[in-house]
């Protein structure tokens, strides 16, 4: 029996494929997968999801697992032997606000206890949870996604608009957009 999915997913894609069935919409409480979406999500503005998705693992490398402290500590030289590395996308200003978000990233977990807690608060702790029926119901951008990117501009992070900030949003649950009859819908809503 064939799984009934989002509409956007390519089913001839198994990493898209694969993205969606495990990951798309669960929520996410962990500060370092929090730190990879940000990464990846800044990464993939102006691309497809697909690409980034093609180099996660170089990404995983080049950026020490998507340890924040640890990308926090990379050097000029550093980010440009990662501009120079086929394995991710090379444009220097994402490479660049990757290590600057990191050590906001830090500042941030400093200020709240975990990057997790700050940006559930705006959801009010809970996944926004739309029930859509179509794919062109689904906005770029939301008045909780226009807050949280306004929030971590103040804070000094980049590549953070509001648009890569609902994919985000997305990403890690704070948002279940996977349509009412995917097969993940009520999945990502358990416990």
């Amino acid at each position: 029996m064939t799984k009934t999915r989002c509409e956007w997913v390519n089913a001839n894609d198994p990493l898209m494929v694969d993205y969606h069935d495990r990951e798309w919409g669960l929520p996410v409480h962990d500060d370092r997968k929090h730190f990879e979406f940000l990464v990846l999500e800044a990464a993939q503005a102006g691309l497809s999801w697909s690409i980034v998705l093609k180099k996660r693992e170089g990404y995983r490398r080049a950026f020490s697992d998507f340890d924040p402290e640890k990308v926090a500590r990379f050097t000029d030289k550093r980010i440009e032997r990662l501009v120079a590395d086929p394995s991710i996308i090379r444009n220097r200003l994402k490479i660049a606000a990757a290590v600057k978000n990191a050590r906001h990233f830090l500042a941030v977990q400093e200020e709240f206890g975990s990057f997790d807690g700050y940006c559930w608060r705006f959801v009010d702790g809970r996944p926004i949870v739309p029930g859509r029926t179509s794919t062109k119901g689904i906005p770029a951008t939301s008045p909780q996604s226009d807050a949280f990117s306004k929030d971590l501009k103040q804070r000094g992070f980049s590549f953070v608009g509001s648009t890569v900030i609902y994919a985000h949003m997305q990403a890690v649950g704070m948002v279940n957009d996977h349509l009412v009859d995917c097969f993940r819908y009520r999945e990502v809503q358990r416990p």
